[in-house]
């Protein structure tokens, strides 16, 4: 038995769910915030729709280490730790990754450097470097002082992110890569977020315009790059963003992203044979 991992407040807003369970005989869908539940029962905890994650990081770790002693949970621990802070960025430039360039500041005295710097002028987007769903992001145009401000609001939570912001996403929105098992399965167009008026799903998300895309070659070469990376990863969602010079890295979702699987034929039955197989092999640490 598989379960596909959603939260209380969320599994009615994941699309992806119902597409699945047509796919898979032998799942069922688990809550992480059920203390009820008992995850030794099942040969795989395949997290899905985790989507209030970040509100009780603290508590949805310990629960993340908690079940990976009692089975096999995908993705991994240590890739979800890695995961759950956008300063990853950095450490995917580092690694040769085209990302969008990203300052993260710790506390007061790095916003003001980034202040100082001029990272704050122009367009920018700032945002919690441990959220989800945008949470707490914004995009400032030519206001330094906004945006030092919004920065410094976040720093209660955790670290901040600082972007500048890509106004190519304005007339050709995001493409996001969803790769699963390793390979590409299907490619989404995400409409621009924040420089549009925004709509939210129960105070868990904002939600989204969605549809289907032909992914470009340049693009699909930037997912295959970020999945090589990530052997160990039974899915991952490789946002991107059109740099003047090429696809640039958002976000690489490890831990809940939507699939989307609504908006490319065969992509739930893809999904579901990597999901299947997760249960029928061994896990090295739980045979």
């Amino acid at each position: 038995m598989i379960a596909l991992v959603s939260a209380l407040a969320a599994e009615h807003l994941d699309s992806d769910l119902p597409l699945l369970l047509e796919h898979l005989e032998d799942a069922e869908v688990a809550h992480w915030d059920d203390p009820s539940v008992d995850w030794s029962r099942f040969s795989a905890a395949v997290i899905r729709s985790t989507w209030d994650y970040h509100q009780r990081l603290d508590e949805f770790l310990g629960w993340a280490e908690r079940v990976a002693r009692l089975t096999r949970l995908v993705n991994p621990v240590d890739l979800i730790r890695w995961n759950v802070d956008k300063g990853y960025l950095v450490d995917l430039a580092e690694r040769g990754v085209p990302v969008v360039p990203t300052r993260v500041a710790a506390d007061a005295d790095d916003v003001a450097a980034l202040r100082a710097g001029g990272d704050l002028d122009g367009r920018v987007v700032v945002k919690p470097a441990i959220g989800a769903g945008s949470n707490g992001a914004a995009r400032h145009v030519d206001d330094p002082d906004g945006a030092e401000q919004h920065a410094r609001s976040l720093l209660s939570g955790g670290r901040v992110v600082v972007q500048p912001y890509v106004d190519g996403v304005d007339d050709r929105g995001e493409t996001g890569l969803v790769i699963l098992g390793g390979e590409f399965s299907h490619a989404f167009r995400k409409g621009a977020i924040l420089s549009a008026d925004r709509a939210w799903a129960d105070d868990l998300y904002v939600v989204e315009d969605i549809s289907a895309r032909q992914a470009t070659e340049d693009e699909l070469a930037v997912g295959r790059q970020v999945a090589k990376l990530f052997p160990e990863a039974a899915y991952l969602r490789v946002d991107l963003l059109p740099g003047r010079d090429g696809p640039l890295v958002s976000e690489v979702e490890a831990i809940e992203p939507s699939l989307f699987l609504h908006v490319a034929d065969g992509a739930a039955e893809r999904a579901a044979r990597v999901f299947a197989s997760l249960g029928e092999t061994p896990d090295e640490g739980h045979r």
